[in-house]
């Protein structure tokens, strides 16, 4: 079966079936309409690999992830997906899971398969990906840390925006003690974090004490391990900000083992707001970073990109806002002495 075929039965030349299959704007519509009918009876299936070499464009965009296993991500990836079904792409989806090896065989998968665009939707390793992809002259997509050169797009997160309304809402409930578990220091994103929860806190005219900043890892582990932390000081805070829900969910998990109830004496936010958040008991006051949103700007970004005739030569750059949802685990504080280490 071939295009040969397809033109003698809706009798109209090889080069018009080419044109339909590829979807090419100046066929007459009647004419696609009769090859589409022929390929649908026949089940062709065009060979992609030759309509790339034909076409020069393979309408493939990568899609790298830091670890499919956190609940952020798949929601990304389906979001993307669907965007990418949409408008008659495929994705080529990789995770780095934070590994330098893993990552450079990422690279250079998208690169054999000739990606048209990357949208790499990690937080860490970005510097290296970049490297690895800008000098092919590949539209990319970053979080925060994408230069403003041509073919790099950025989505900016405003941080802030949600951790002062999360910060200005703990105040409201008169919670003194606030603290927060910080994600890996090393990922730009998490002392972004922190520093807009440290402002936020100056803001307001609350100190910010030292014993109560924690520096988590952004895993349920981490988030439990900060609990016993902050479980062991003399004056136990009363509420706690967590930079991600997974480290949050930890929190309120081992809180649990601990006999410290949720929202009565132990106040406790999120960050991301992954659907898993409104499930758990009690269901988790969360800052929103919506997974959705992101991905949409970040296909957008790229195909924007690759459709235009020219690169702006400082890159581009999408705004994504956080907002603060409010639920039920975060309440007035404790009465003095509640809530306090032995």
């Amino acid at each position: 079966m071939d295009i040969r075929e397809i033109a003698k039965r809706a009798k109209v030349s090889t080069a018009t079936v080419s044109r339909a299959i590829n979807r090419v704007p100046t066929v007459d519509p009647q004419l696609a309409k009769r090859v589409w009918k022929v390929v649908e009876e026949l089940g062709y299936y065009p060979n992609t690999q030759a309509r790339a070499l034909v076409s020069g464009k393979t309408r493939i965009f990568g899609l790298i992830v830091s670890e499919i296993t956190n609940p952020f991500f798949p929601e990304i990836v389906q979001s993307f997906e669907d965007m990418a079904v949409e408008h008659n792409y495929e994705i080529l989806l990789t995770s780095t899971i934070h590994d330098p090896r893993r990552m450079e065989m990422s690279v250079r998968r998208m690169l054999e398969r000739r990606v048209e665009g990357v949208a790499i939707l990690t937080f860490g390793m970005e510097e290296a990906l970049l490297e690895g992809l800008r000098f092919r002259k590949v539209p990319l997509v970053f979080i925060d840390v994408g230069p403003p050169v041509a073919r790099v797009s950025n989505i900016k997160i405003d941080y802030r925006r949600g951790i002062r309304q999360a910060v200005q809402h703990l105040a409201a409930l008169r919670h003194e003690r606030i603290a927060f578990v910080a994600g890996p220091l090393s990922l730009k994103s998490a002392v972004a974090r922190k520093i807009a929860f440290e402002e936020s806190m100056h803001e307001i005219g609350m100190p910010v004490e030292p014993e109560y900043l924690v520096e988590g890892d952004h895993t349920l582990e981490g988030g439990m391990r900060a609990l016993v932390h902050l479980s062991k000081l003399k004056n136990r805070p009363t509420a706690v900000m967590c930079s991600n829900d997974m480290g949050a969910i930890g929190v309120m998990r081992e809180a649990y083992d601990y006999g410290i109830p949720i929202p009565q004496e132990l106040s406790v936010v999120g960050f991301d707001d992954i659907r898993l958040s409104q499930f758990i008991i009690p269901p988790l006051t969360t800052i929103q970073m919506s997974q959705t949103e992101l991905a949409r700007l970040a296909f957008k970004a790229l195909l924007t990109e690759v459709n235009r005739d020219s690169p702006s030569p400082n890159g581009t750059e999408y705004a994504l806002e956080t907002d603060l949802v409010l639920r039920k685990s975060t309440a007035m504080a404790p009465r003095a002495g509640k809530g306090e280490g032995n």
